[in-house]
Order: C-alpha cells, then sequence, then structure tokens
C-alpha cells in the first residue's frame, strides 16, 4: 500500500499545481483510507504533505507572473493565526465529526464556484487589489478551518480570491499556493503536540507531490481560466462524495457521485445545444441579480 499511496501522490500535486487546491482534500483521504492512519494522523500529515508542495508549487507560479504577493501575504499571516487556533481545538473534536464538517464546506465551495461570480468585470481586473481588512477576516476564517480538518486551504482561498478578491483563476491559483504553505505549517504546529507522525512514510508522500505539483504548474497556463474555476467545483463535489461514502454510508456517496455526474453531463449536453432550457433558465436568473 505504501508504495500506491506514494503514486497517487504524485496525482495530489499536480491537482494542487494545476487548481490552486483540492491536496489537502485528496492528502487526507489518501492517508486515511489507503495508508491507513487514523484521521487525526492523516489530517497533521496532510499539513506536511500539502505545506511543502505548495511552497515548491508556487515559485513556477511565480515566475510566470500569477502570484499576488501583498494579497497571499497578508491572507497567508491572517490565516496562520486562525490555523494555528484550529489545530490546538482539534483534539476536543472527534475525527469522524471532522472529515464529515470538511465534506459539507467542500460541497458548499464547489457550489460556489460553479455558480462563479456576479460581476464579471471585477474578475477580469487581475490588478484590483483586495481591502485589507477583508484579506485579514477572509485569512483568520479560513485559517481556522485549516487547522480543524487538515485542509491547507485552497478549496476555501482559491473561491475567496476569485469569487470575492475578484482575482482572475490562474492567479487565484497561485497566490492560493503562498497562503497554503504558510496556514499549512502554521496548522502543523498545532498538531505536533498531540499527534504522532510517520515521518518516513511522509518524506516520500512530499516528495512524490512536490514532483506532481511542477507538473501542475506548468498545465495552469494552457488552460481557460473559466474552464479551469468550474473543473475546480466539480472536482470538489466528486471529491465531498468519496468522504461521504467512507464516514456516513457507502450508499450516501455513491449517490451524491450519481447527482454529481448527471449534474455535469448535462450541463456538458446543454452548452453544445444552441437552443437549451437550462440556458434560458441561467439567462433568467442573472437578469433577476442585474435588475436587483
Amino acid at each position: 500500500m505504501i508504495a500506491l499511496t506514494v503514486a497517487l501522490a504524485v496525482l495530489v500535486g499536480v491537482t494542487l499545481g494545476l487548481l490552486g487546491g483540492g491536496g489537502s482534500i485528496l492528502t487526507v483521504p489518501l492517508l486515511a483510507y489507503v495508508a491507513g492512519m487514523d484521521a487525526k494522523e492523516a489530517i497533521a500529515t496532510s499539513l506536511l504533505v500539502v505545506g511543502v508542495t505548495s511552497a515548491v508549487g508556487a515559485i513556477s507560479h511565480a515566475r510566470a507572473g500569477r502570484v499576488q504577493w501583498r494579497t497571499g501575504i497578508l491572507f497567508g499571516l491572517a490565516g496562520m493565526v486562525g490555523a494555528y487556533g484550529g489545530g490546538l481545538l482539534s483534539r476536543f473534536i472527534p475525527g469522524t465529526v471532522l472529515l464529515l464538517g470538511f465534506a459539507v464546506m467542500m460541497i458548499a465551495t464547489a457550489i460556489a464556484m460553479l455558480r462563479g461570480r456576479k460581476n464579471k468585470a471585477a474578475a477580469d481586473d487581475g490588478d484590483q487589489a483586495m481591502p485589507v481588512g477583508k484579506i485579514l477576516l477572509d485569512g483568520v476564517v479560513v485559517g481556522l478551518v485549516t487547522g480543524l480538518v487538515g485542509a491547507g486551504g485552497g478549496f476555501l482561498v482559491v473561491p475567496a480570491l476569485a469569487l470575492l478578491g475578484g482575482l482572475p483563476m490562474p492567479v487565484a491559483v497561485g497566490t492560493s499556493l503562498i497562503v497554503i504553505a504558510m496556514k499549512s505549517f502554521a496548522g502543523l504546529g498545532g498538531y505536533l503536540s498531540t499527534v504522532q507522525i510517520d515521518w518516513r512514510l511522509a518524506a516520500m508522500v512530499t516528495g512524490a507531490a512536490v514532483v506532481g505539483s511542477l507538473i501542475g504548474g506548468r498545465l495552469t497556463s494552457l488552460v481557460d481560466p473559466d474552464t479551469l474555476r468550474k473543473s475546480f467545483g466539480w472536482f470538489v463535489l466528486i471529491m465531498s462524495s468519496v468522504i461521504l461514502a467512507q464516514e456516513i454510508h457507502p450508499g450516501v456517496g455513491i449517490a451524491a457521485a450519481a447527482l454529481t455526474v448527471v449534474a455535469a453531463g448535462a450541463i456538458y449536453a446543454c452548452n453544445r445545444r444552441e437552443h437549451c432550457p437550462l440556458q434560458r433558465l441561467g439567462g433568467r436568473s442573472r437578469a433577476a441579480v442585474a435588475a436587483g
């Protein structure tokens, strides 16, 4: 199982480098269900893996000009405070509860990413700076979740930067890696006082994930930003189904995954047709929002 764990870690790295998130969404289940770690050990180890992988992956994004340093550093510093507190609080919450909460937040985030921003003009302005107060508040909240559930935070940071901050998706991806690295290490500090880590396995998984993240970083510039955002949303929905299946009942996860696949198929088919009822429905919804 160690060989399988390391091989799958490469895919974790590709996902993290390409989407700017999803590292912990994949790493926690990988360590818990494939490597056989208990929930809290898997969460603590994922913070190490995702932290190192994000730091290395951010290099290729920074070289391509896809990192907004001011936003990333401020968000990351605020997130470190929240992440450390979340790591300390986690000792009082059962591992199963943490994972279920993780799945619920994944679903909510995925829906937000699939819907996209209402203000497209703001999203197209890559130089627009988020207010400092907003950056700090969002950072603390996302950091708290990071420490509690072992999430590097990308599944919340990317939407926060893209949907709330108005950054183009490629820039949100690159900037999020800086934030994820900072918060992951802070969250790990909160766990180390209570959880033992298998450092040998952690090193192997981290090395494999780093290789994958460099590959993913190269792929980001080749993908359309809107496609990247929607892919992120569908990916998070599918992974939430896996966790629900493991923690509640396989039937729940299978049903959730089936609904996700059906919805994705319907939207794909609709986009290929000139006249589709779903498109007209979406147009009415957007018109109602604009009128309000």
